[in-house]
């Protein structure tokens, strides 16, 4: 349900029909995760001014996240399947969800990449220690995770446009 946008190297397209959705902003996701980054930093350092103990990334947040990011291959590839290859009608409460499910995850993922991002950048500096180490080491692997949820996220969101009608010629 998403028209196609201009993207570098493409000629311009006449503008979508009212009611589309555009194509998620590669610049928005960046923004987004560069504020996670600075949230993941802030509250690393708030929490251990104020005497405290950072939080720690566990393995069944690396689990959950690897998960999500399978389900939303998934769900891109039968989509795309579905109204790409197959050109199949979808119902368009089904197709919309979809499309909602693939951006609210590129939006959350990147987030949550800047998050995980700060709280590795935070423990760099005691590296040499094993608990530091590993926390980097976590935090670091959710980063890269959570890129995968950005990555699945746009996929489905991509899955959802509607194919040019072949039959009509402009």
């Amino acid at each position: 349900m998403v028209s196609g946008g201009t993207e570098p190297g493409r000629a311009p397209q006449k503008e979508p029909p009212e009611g589309s959705v555009r194509p998620t902003s590669r610049r928005l996701l960046v923004a987004i995760a560069v504020l996670g980054l600075a949230i993941g930093v802030t509250l690393v350092k708030v929490v251990e001014a104020d005497g405290g103990v950072a939080p720690a990334v566990s393995w069944l947040t690396l689990v959950a996240w690897l998960f999500l990011a399978a389900l939303l291959f998934v769900a891109a590839r039968n989509t795309h399947q579905r109204i790409q290859v197959r050109r199949e009608r979808m119902d368009p409460s089904r197709a919309v969800f979809l499309l909602m499910i693939g951006k609210a995850s590129a939006f959350v993922g990147a987030l949550c990449t800047g998050v995980y991002a700060g709280f590795a950048l935070s423990f760099v500096r005691a590296i040499g220690f094993s608990g530091p180490r590993n926390r980097v080491i976590m935090a670091g692997a959710a980063a890269v995770i959570s890129v995968l949820v950005v990555t699945a996220g746009l996929l489905l969101e991509r899955a959802c446009r509607i194919p040019d009608d072949p039959d009509e010629t402009p």
